[in-house]
């Protein structure tokens, strides 16, 4: 029934709470609340955010929240319903105690906005407490002979509710000897006496026992009890005395322990265990007897425990004094903790943030951060600073809260991060101080473009390049970070020549490697302009462009182009005019020659690679001037070749050749005229050549069989005989293998011939090959013989022989020390590109000039003469490659021998290795002769 009675009570208490509370918040400039205590978790204190001014969904919106400094949280905030509800059991005796008013102050943040409000919840007691007795039993000593009216202490009760809770009146129960008094004190407190109404005698009851009880105001009342034992003693009748009634004594907090704070003295006139007086704390609250300790005896109170000015401040205590007989008296002692500056201030950092945009504007907020310090007066007044070199500055905004923000624009590429140092120092003597550090990083705004070590680059390339190779590479860099320091590398659009730009070159947009996409031509241009752009990953993205010119090295990849004498367009051969009177030095012609590269590539030279006239003509060596030597003579050829090279300087160096034909005449006229003389020697008997050169190939024929079967002859003879040793010995191992050939051998002796003929019996030409036999795979013996030149056969007059003459074993090597180009070599195949004039000749007028030359030459080869300058043995090679020329050294013309007048070329392989002259031949040497009508 009493649960129940106090459930209806606790109901009835919280709308009265609400109401109140209400009427307390309209008129109070803080937010109030009034809660009951011992109230369920989540109970509701009041609509914070109606008193904030928002909605319930904007409590978790706008980060609205409770400031803790670390302790338990008594209170909490429902962001569904906006109101402030209790985080927990609340118990007004433990937070309070003693205090009247019980008052929690709480603060409530706005993160969005960063701002403080304070909100006060009173704690409203209810009857939770019953009173209580610190002792469980009390034994009072009475003497026998006691007055009546004499007043005995009894000890008080404790009830930590307050106001009509709280302790209202004692009972005692109804007696004949003793009757209940009580006496306030100056604090409100209320000290039962029991007092004696009628003398005492211990004869008749020796002890008395009573029951002393404590009520309190709550509905239901609560009570508690203590049982008193009155012990009646002998007579004992002065009362000790105390030398103050209140002893006042003022301590600082920071007394060590062991100190004394004061001397209680009471005295007593009787002697004996009478007049012993003994000292105790009576009615004293736990706290207190933590702290202090009496001495019984002599009357010292003591620190055993440390004082706190910031917890309890003040200290009342009753010291009893007790003689032998069991009379007592009290006095009070009053003790005053003095504040000492012992607390460091205490920084709490609300809210912070550990990174700032750089090019914030100034006054943005980076900390809120509330100091306090627990001392009092000037002990707890508290300023806070940071360095004065930050770019930051604090702002005191609400009681001890402070903001710290920027007071101008920061650079992160200058300042990376900031260390900062918040101080707190009190104003006691000595000052104390707290240092706390706050780490803030300057996040990276896209502010920086990319930068290129140069204001502009040049590039070198050679020509003909390789497609898609590297030559050449730009670097940006960007001061920002991360994505805003990535920096990607482009080039700017543009056009050379009609085409864009990236149709030249590319780069590689993350190394700014650029990569030649063309083989570039020096001829075709020499240098590109471009820009590279250079842009950054950031939002909105920076970019920066740097000039790039790129120059195309020439290299030595054109040959020289001849300008003069330029090649008639009919397919005849030019001819220019020398006059027979002409003095040594005589200009004749030019050539003219340019070289579309550049530099020493483009430097020219000239000089005369082959002359029919060795001697007679000079080239410039920089002017390509052609100027006589010597003052022509008779004999002198009607028509002189001369071949020019022209060369440039580059590396390797690369050359041109023309062929120049100088007619020796004071005249056209008189050219023509002696050109007119000149006539073709006909036959009609020319179809002998072909039987001529059939039987030379019969006889050639002949001896090459009879050399196949002497040879086999041999093996089988050395071989029967190595049988012959073998059955006599056992063995062949005495004899040289190179005595051995295998018939393999042989065979690949006779692959190694074979004949082609081709006769045309009517016409003027036969053509008649012997292929050189391959002497690197066939044995040879001292017997094999060669096959000799066969002779040149001019018209009817011609003829051939064939010999036999003994030959060295091994074979000498190539000579690989010369060669000669196309047009180089003699014959019709020298003059078969159209680019390069060779040195025989292509049309009449030509022929019948070269005819007249090579029946002379071989008549002159017949009886050892030549009168083209020539020895014997060089066909006339020395008046067309000069003396230092012979067989040896050139490969044999007659190889491939073009006659005039017919269709027929005979080759000869197998003379160059002999180096032998014709055997005999007719020519006219006369530049007289039949003249053949054009």
């Amino acid at each position: 029934m009493a649960n129940q009675l106090l459930r209806l009570d606790r109901r009835g208490l919280v709308l009265l709470y609400i109401f109140l509370g209400t009427l307390r918040e309209s008129g109070a400039r803080h937010i109030q609340y009034l809660v009951p205590e011992e109230t369920d978790k989540g109970f509701f204190v009041g609509n914070i955010s109606k008193d904030l001014g928002l909605e319930p969904w904007e409590l978790a919106e706008r980060r609205v929240r409770i400031v803790s400094r670390g302790k338990t949280p008594l209170f909490a905030l429902n962001p569904r319903s906006g109101s402030l509800v209790t985080a927990g059991r609340i118990d007004r005796e433990e937070l309070c105690e003693t205090m009247s008013s019980c008052i929690l102050n709480i603060e409530i943040l706005v993160e969005d906005t960063l701002k403080i409000y304070g909100v006060e919840v009173e704690i409203m007691d209810i009857n939770d407490n019953a009173p209580s007795f610190r002792e469980e039993e009390v034994e009072i000593k009475v003497s026998e002979h006691a007055t009546p009216g004499s007043r005995f202490p009894l000890p008080n009760a404790r009830d930590p509710d307050v106001g009509i809770n709280s302790l209202q009146r004692y009972q005692l129960n109804s007696n004949s000897y003793f009757s209940l008094q009580v006496r306030g004190r100056t604090d409100g407190a209320k000290n039962p006496e029991l007092v004696l109404e009628g003398s005492l005698d211990r004869e008749k009851e020796a002890a008395h026992l009573l029951f002393l009880t404590a009520l309190d105001g709550g509905d239901p009342i609560r009570q508690g009890t203590v049982p008193i034992r009155v012990v009646v003693l002998d007579i004992n009748d002065h009362i000790p005395k105390f030398t103050q009634s209140v002893y006042r004594v003022s301590v600082p907090e920071n007394l060590s322990s062991g100190t004394r704070v004061l001397v209680v003295n009471a005295t007593d006139p009787d002697e004996g265990i009478n007049g012993e007086v003994v000292y105790s704390f009576r009615d004293v609250e736990s706290r207190a007897s933590e702290i202090f300790q009496l001495d019984s005896q002599t009357g010292e109170v003591l620190i055993q425990g440390p004082l706190d000015f910031e917890k309890y401040r003040f200290y009342e205590m009753e010291i009893q004094g007790q003689d032998g007989g069991g009379l007592s008296t009290t006095a009070k002692m009053l003790i005053t903790v003095v504040d000492v500056n012992d607390n460091a201030p205490e920084i709490t950092i609300t809210s912070s943030t550990n990174s700032v945009l750089e090019n914030s504007p100034p006054g943005t907020v980076i900390a809120l951060l509330n100091v306090q310090d627990q001392d009092s007066g000037e002990n707890g007044q508290v300023s806070c600073f940071i360095p004065n070199n930050l770019p930051f500055n604090l702002e005191k905004t609400y009681g001890y809260y402070y903001k710290l923000m920027t007071n101008r624009v920061l650079d992160r590429e200058h300042i990376q991060s900031y260390n900062i140092t918040l101080t707190a120092t009190d104003q006691g003597r000595p000052p104390l101080s707290t240092k706390t550090h706050i780490s803030l990083d300057v996040a990276d705004d896209n502010d920086n473009a990319p930068t290129f070590a140069h204001s502009s680059y040049s590039a070198y390339i050679l020509e003909n390049n390789a497609r898609g190779a590297s030559f050449f590479s730009v670097t940006a860099l960007d001061r920002d970070s991360e994505e805003n320091a990535r920096v990607t590398y482009s080039l700017v659009e543009d056009t050379a020549q009609g085409a864009p730009l990236s149709s030249y070159i590319s780069i590689n947009s993350d190394t700014g490697i650029l990569y030649a996409l063309h083989s570039f031509d020096y001829e075709q241009f020499r240098d590109l302009q471009l820009q590279v752009m250079a842009r950054d990953s950031g939002d909105p993205p920076l970019s920066s462009n740097v000039s790039l010119s790129i120059f195309v090295l020439d290299q030595n990849d054109n040959t020289p182009e001849i300008l003069y004498p330029t090649l008639p367009t009919d397919g005849s051969t030019g001819v220019e005019l020398a006059p027979r009177s002409a003095e040594p030095g005589y200009l004749v012609t030019k050539v003219v020659a340019v070289d579309r590269d550049s530099g020493q590539n483009a430097w020219l030279s000239y000089r005369l690679l082959k002359a029919s006239e060795p001697g007679l003509f000079t080239v410039g060596l920089h002017t390509g001037e052609v100027h006589t030597v010597r003052a022509l003579l008779d004999r002198d050829a009607l028509k002189q070749s001369l071949v020019v090279a022209v060369q440039d300087h580059g590396q390797p160096p690369l050359s041109a050749t023309v062929t120049l034909t100088v007619a020796v005449a004071d005249s056209i006229p008189e050219l023509l005229a002696d050109l007119g003389s000149l006539e073709s020697p006909t036959n009609p008997n020319d179809s002998s050549l072909t039987l001529y050169l059939v039987v030379a190939v019969a006889a050639v024929s002949c001896v090459f069989l009879a050399f196949v079967i002497v040879l086999l002859a041999l093996r089988l003879r050395r071989w029967h005989t190595s049988r012959l040793l073998q059955a006599s010995r056992g063995g062949l191992a005495s004899v040289p293998t190179s005595h051995f050939v295998g018939v393999d051998r042989v065979q690949a002796f006779l692959k190694t011939y074979s004949h082609e003929v081709s006769l045309t019996a009517d016409s003027r030409k036969s053509h008649l090959i012997f292929p050189q036999p391959n002497y690197a795979d066939t044995l040879i013996s001292h017997e094999s013989c060669e096959k000799s030149e066969p002779l040149l056969i001019v018209e009817d007059s011609l003829t051939g022989v064939v010999k036999c003459e003994p030959t060295s074993n091994q074979q000498a090597p190539p000579n690989t020390d010369w060669r000669f180009s196309q047009a180089q070599r003699p014959g019709t195949s020298g003059s078969q590109n159209g680019d390069e004039t060779g040195t025989w000749p292509n049309n009449q007028f030509d022929t019948e000039m070269l005819q007249a030359m090579i029946l002379a030459s071989a008549s002159e080869a017949a009886d050892g003469s030549s009168t083209l300058g020539g020895g014997a043995g060089t066909m006339g090679l020395s008046a067309r490659y000069g003396p230092q020329f012979t067989l040896q050294h050139v490969p044999d013309y007659r190889q491939n021998v073009y006659i005039p007048g017919s269709n027929a070329t005979l080759t000869n392989a197998a003379g160059k290795r002999d180096g032998k002259a014709p055997a005999g031949g007719n020519g006219n040497k006369k530049k007289s002769g039949k003249k053949e009508k054009k």
